[in-house]
């Protein structure tokens, strides 16, 4: 395996119809990913149910989180991170619609 080097700035397109999921390095038990989303939200009545832990870290943009189990909606600026439990129901309530949010995701055992 060679050594790769990156932006995660670079490569998004003009167009974003749907959210942007790139997966930047996976293995056997970790997989990093990043996602572009740009006034995306998740589907009414979704909520993701990840069979793993997830690691979030908010590049650029904003987002606004929410848990099924709890009635506040989480505010993610640039700099912020989340670890967020495997099983954990949530869902994007909204991103910025004004410019990209860009998530650093780590999905890990």
């Amino acid at each position: 395996m060679g050594m790769v080097i990156g932006t995660l700035f670079g490569a998004i397109p003009a167009e974003l119809p749907e959210e942007l999921f790139e997966t930047l390095c996976a293995g056997e038990r970790v997989k990093i990913e990043r996602i572009v989303s740009r006034g995306h939200v998740s589907p009414e009545g979704f909520w993701y149910d990840q069979d793993r832990h997830e690691f979030v870290l908010i590049v650029q943009g904003r987002a606004g989180l929410k848990f099924e189990d709890q009635e506040i909606i989480m505010v993610l600026k640039p700099g912020d991170y989340l670890k967020i439990p495997a099983h954990a129901k949530h869902r994007v309530e909204w991103t910025d619609p004004d410019c990209d949010t860009i998530w650093l995701a780590v999905h890990y055992d």
